[in-house]
């Protein structure tokens, strides 16, 4: 029985067809990648450079009249601390908290120009790695452990940009500050964070940005220095610090909690009292 004949449209349809796939199937791609997820807000714009013309935010730095507490953090075992200026400015004893009743003293160095301080021990506690030359990214979060009301606890804040910190009183100054907004704290803990004054602020990696120095508990913001003031401090002191690795551990919001317990238990985070 012979085969019906195909019609004639149908033969070259099918001819042209594949002459167009021959023709395409040979040209060159040149089509772009796919495009990348959107950008997550932990990982923000980069934070632009200090300017004279950011925001400003002003304190007042009363003379003395009596004891204070604040929260310093170890960057060599060698007993070496930081802490924020305004805790041991103008006191007559400095000591570190290092359990009940028991305290070593410190000798102290207090940057001229920005809202921290060196503080020297003999002997000390392992080190918290810092990281005072990536760029920072808005939004990012940052973890502050440390003496809240002088007892144990910790916030936890996200970046929002930079301000110009005014100090007026005594050590009246002007410099760049980092400013966060809280995001959480340690259950329980109502009120001002004072005693948080001389805190790291910690990344993800457990790597200190900057020193906690301030906070406006009606706006629910917390400024820090910045890794410039950190930088200008240490090498102005002509400090040496060790190279320290960050932990292979990241902090999470669910676990800074327990991370800070664990720095204030090996003493890497300690209570400073200043006696006057």
């Amino acid at each position: 029985m012979p085969l019906p004949r195909l019609p004639d449209w149908l033969i070259y349809a099918a001819v042209v067809g594949a002459l167009l796939f021959a023709a395409v199937s040979r040209r060159e791609h040149v089509d772009a990648p796919p495009a990348p997820p959107p950008v997550r807000t932990a990982e923000g714009a980069l934070l632009g450079p200090a300017s004279p013309f950011d925001p400003s935010v002003t304190v007042d730095v009363p003379d003395r009249a009596g004891p204070a507490a604040g929260t310093a953090f170890s960057v060599a075992s060698s007993g070496v601390w930081i802490t924020a200026r305004h805790v041991i400015d103008g006191c007559r004893q400095v000591a570190l908290v290092v359990g009940d009743g028991r305290g070593v003293a410190a000798s102290a160095h207090i940057d001229p120009r920005g809202e921290a301080a060196i503080l020297n021990t003999e002997g000390g506690s392992p080190a918290l790695p810092l990281d005072l030359t990536a760029p920072l990214r808005e939004g990012e979060i940052a973890y502050h452990p440390g003496f809240p009301q002088g007892q144990a606890g910790e916030t936890a804040s996200r970046l929002l940009g930079r301000e110009n910190l005014v100090v007026r009183g005594r050590g009246a100054r002007t410099e760049p500050v980092l400013v966060w907004a809280e995001i959480g704290r340690t259950d329980g803990l109502k009120g001002g964070l004072g005693g948080l004054s001389g805190a790291p602020a910690l990344d993800a990696q457990g790597r200190v940005l900057g020193v906690t120095i301030a906070e406006a508990p009606r706006r629910g913001r917390i400024y820090t220095t910045t890794p410039e003031t950190l930088r200008n401090l240490i090498d102005e002191s002509r400090t040496t610090l060790p190279v320290v690795a960050a932990s292979g551990s990241p902090i999470t919001p669910q676990t800074y909690g327990k991370v800070a317990d664990s720095l204030r238990r090996d003493l890497r985070v300690a209570q400073v009292i200043c006696l006057t």
